[in-house]
């Protein structure tokens, strides 16, 4: 198993025996809907009141991984309004972290609703559904996250649009998801 798949796993693991609500979302929630892509990290986001962290952070380091002090003292980042904390460890002198977004927002509420159990790469794992991978990828807007846009639209064909553009009408990602959405439909005629 690779030192990612391992951290995947492990994670998954953890917030299980923990009883910690989880979604995966990125590079590996690709690989649940899309074209499987190299990913270095991994994302989830999790049902958990703040007050609750430090037992997260105490089985992280458990496992292995370090949490900041900046963490372990309550601070968050925040990426398009979804605070998250990280862990990290070293693989061969490389990091490996896992990024954790806290579901504290509406957008990341319902996505936890809507999530989906699917087989990565021989793991079972909540993964949030490929309509919400979608809206999340269009935030980061990164050129491989729109790459990931086209790869899950291609590979599942019709997705939720009513769910897609009331969510991203509020997430101000309006303007690329049509972009989207005729990119292709453009690829499949």
């Amino acid at each position: 198993m690779t030192p990612v798949k391992q951290l995947l796993y492990d994670l998954i693991t953890m917030l299980e025996k923990l009883g910690i609500e989880y979604a995966v979302m990125g590079g590996w929630a690709v690989r649940a809907y899309g074209t499987p892509r190299p990913t270095y990290d991994v994302d989830v986001t999790v049902s958990l009141d703040r007050e609750k962290l430090p037992e997260l952070f105490a089985a992280m380091e458990a496992l292995g991984y370090d949490v900041d002090d900046m963490y372990q003292q309550g601070w968050t980042d925040d990426v398009a309004g979804m605070p998250l904390v990280k862990a990290k460890t070293f693989v061969d002198g490389r990091p490996l972290v896992a990024d954790i977004f806290l579901a504290e927002n509406r957008f990341q509420r319902s996505a936890m609703k809507r999530r989906e159990l699917a087989n990565i790469n021989g793991i079972d794992a909540w993964v949030v559904s490929p309509e919400d991978l979608v809206l999340m990828k269009l935030v980061a807007s990164r050129h491989r996250d729109l790459g990931d846009v086209q790869d899950i639209f291609f590979m599942l064909g019709q997705l939720d649009e009513s769910y897609l553009r009331q969510w991203a009408a509020e997430l101000g990602v309006a303007e690329p998801l049509e972009k989207a959405i005729l990119e292709a439909q453009d690829a499949t005629d």
